[in-house]
């Protein structure tokens, strides 16, 4: 990645106390501040304290806790939705310090009676709001309990900050070893995060910019500012390693009502041309977000849907798809549509390792587990389709003891094609049962199948257990698991305040790969030309702890990293395209051709929100 040099900003100073140390600001202000009282009465002139006075040079705010009087500022954009009502202005007074803000936002709590363009006396009180503080989000400083006087309207907006590829840093957050950056002085020049910080509450503009994450239910999407970031072989933001988080990423939300223009329906790879301007927000669901009172128009690149090549006749062609917490009570158009990508965009594979098949009562939680409604509405939607008659072999799981959405007992079902490939039923599999592995060379059988790798292990805890299941394909024998790790729940965000950001739940990943690995050890103890693939949400990247783990000693490798580099993604997330789902084969498999299979993340109409993969092998 490159480090582009300081953004060109041009502030003129208008206090000379803003060439002082910010401490020495701070309390030199502090201590001229009037007596306020407590119900905030609507102030009658400006006094000395400026926006960029209490932003200061760090992410806290030198007044934070205090009450500030007459602070001036031109109104720039308002929020009359949400629990988060208010407005933000920005002084269009600028001082020299590009580390200090101009802009704030200010909570009213109710629908704000100002107006854009409205020059504003705000008094009120510093506070510091995290909207997710123990999650490890940054906090916004906002003025809060505002009494507020509009001094005259229809005024000048300050011109916005164009934010490019020649002013984002490449360095994403500056080194802490794992402790907060708040206190830390802002260096909006070295590292992405901080020049984000320093634009905080104030108009910001982006020009032309690539979509590199779609259009959310809740009219939201990602655009790319820095050319330096790795653009996917599709037009997304390819995150590569944890050192080198995307730095040009950036949310769009739309302050403009609907009635007046809809939020544009974006894919990867589209483009909002023209220009994007509002204020920079900060939120716990995309970090840093500029929130559009201008919105660029939508250019269409004309993404299509994948569609993987066709299996030949003498290769079994295998499957794995997370069909994101399907229910019976989910609409026939998720079925339908399901069926679609399975049938055509994935060419009916002879086995199909689902994820996240719900039971048969959905996310009611009464103690229902048996899934074989869910799984024959999709079966029958798939031959609806024009697909198999495919049978079905699972595991119920122990209800609730898998985590996933409370209710639903998610579990992986193999899907198979007796047309194909036959399923090896041994009987012994429960819920509670390990599977075990039995014979050698040619006989090494499972000793259950459908069978689950240990479920007893503490690493399993409120999570779903392996499902291991023996095929037979031109009378050759082959072992699959179908995975779903432990999801990243509670993990911090890649713009924490804590730098680098804590990755709780990789413990939990980390001990169930583990587990696996040795599964796998023993299975090619036994036999050493055994024909695995491992697939499945294992809810982690390639690069991860979790995975080098589970390749361990060269038992499975991971057919990701065989890919083109630009290729490496399976899922979009805040704008990076990444790897979270994976086929993994063992070294008795050399004929591999596997792809993944765009029809999902990278666009804004999606049934799932993973994409589904393919491999085809020759036994």
């Amino acid at each position: 990645m490159n480090t582009p040099a300081a953004p060109r900003r041009s502030r003129n100073s208008l206090l000379r106390a803003a060439v002082l140390p910010s401490a020495v600001v701070a309390s030199l202000l502090l201590a001229a501040l009037p007596a306020v009282a407590a119900s905030t009465p609507p102030p009658t002139q400006p006094w000395t304290v400026r926006i960029h006075d209490i932003r200061g040079t760090t992410r806290l705010s030198p007044f934070t806790g205090k009450t500030v009087a007459g602070v001036p500022g031109i109104v720039i954009g308002t929020r009359t939705y949400g629990s988060s009502k208010g407005f933000w202005m920005q002084d269009p007074k600028p001082d020299r310090n590009p580390a200090t803000s101009e802009g704030i936002f200010v909570y009213t709590g109710s629908t704000p009676t100002v107006a854009v363009g409205d020059s504003v006396l705000v008094t009120g009180t510093v506070s510091q709001y995290y909207p997710d503080y123990a999650g490890g989000s940054q906090s916004i400083t906002e003025l809060t309990k505002p009494g507020i006087t509009v001094v005259s309207s229809g005024n000048a907006l300050p011109a916005p900050v164009v934010i490019s590829g020649s002013d984002v840093p490449g360095r994403y957050a500056p080194p802490s070893s794992g402790g907060s950056i708040e206190g830390l002085t802002l260096h909006p020049d070295r590292y992405a995060l901080d020049f984000y910080a320093s634009l905080q509450g104030m108009r910001v503009e982006v020009k032309d910019a690539r979509v590199v994450g779609p259009t959310d239910a809740y009219s939201e999407l990602w655009v790319e500012t820095d050319k330096g970031d790795q653009k996917s072989k599709r037009g997304g933001a390819l995150y590569e390693s944890y050192q080198e988080p995307n730095s040009g990423r950036l949310q769009i939300q739309s302050l403009i009502p609907l009635a007046q223009q809809a939020f544009p329906k974006a894919n990867v790879g589209d483009v909002l041309t023209g220009t994007t301007t509002g204020p920079l927000d900060y939120n716990q669901y995309g970090g840093y977000t500029l929130v559009a009172t201008q919105l660029g128009a939508l250019k269409d690149n004309g993404l299509k849907r994948e569609v993987a090549p066709p299996a030949r006749d003498d290769q079994a062609s295998i499957a794995t798809y997370n069909v994101e917490n399907l229910a019976p009570t989910d609409p026939a158009t998720k079925f339908s549509g399901l069926a679609q990508g399975i049938v055509s965009n994935l060419r009916s594979p002879d086995v199909v390792a689902l994820e996240e098949i719900q039971d048969n009562s959905g996310a009611v939680n009464d103690g229902t587990v048996d899934a074989g409604v869910t799984v024959g509405k999709l079966i029958a939607a798939i031959q609806a389709a024009g697909g198999p008659a495919y049978q079905w072999r699972s595991i119920n799981p122990v209800d609730g003891q898998d985590g996933g959405q409370p209710g639903g007992n998610i579990r992986q079902v193999f899907l198979f094609n007796p047309q194909r490939i036959s399923f090896t039923d041994i009987p012994g599999g429960t819920s509670t049962t390990a599977v075990g592995v039995t014979g050698t060379g040619d006989d090494t059988s499972l000793t259950a199948s459908p069978g689950r790798i240990d479920p007893a292990n503490t690493a399993w805890t409120a999570s779903r257990k392996p499902l291991v299941g023996q095929f037979s394909f031109r009378g050759k024998k082959l072992f699959i698991i179908a995975n779903h790790l432990v999801a990243k729940l509670g993990d911090q965000s890649i713009d924490s305040r804590f730098q680098p950001p804590v990755r709780s739940s990789e413990v939990q990943r980390l001990q169930q790969a583990t587990v696996e690995n040795g599964f796998m050890d023993q299975l090619l103890a036994a036999d050493p030309q055994a024909e695995v693939v491992s697939l499945g949400d294992y809810n982690d990247f390639q690069f991860s702890p979790a995975m080098a783990a589970l390749t361990k000693g060269g038992v499975l490798r991971d057919l990701v990293n065989e890919l083109p580099e630009t290729s490496q993604y399976t899922y979009d997330y805040e704008g990076n395209s990444e790897v979270l789902d994976h086929i993994l084969v063992s070294p008795g498999i050399d004929s591999a051709k596997y792809d993944v299979v765009h029809i999902n993340s990278e666009f804004a109409t999606q049934v799932s929100d993973h994409e589904p993969q393919v491999v085809r092998i020759k036994p």
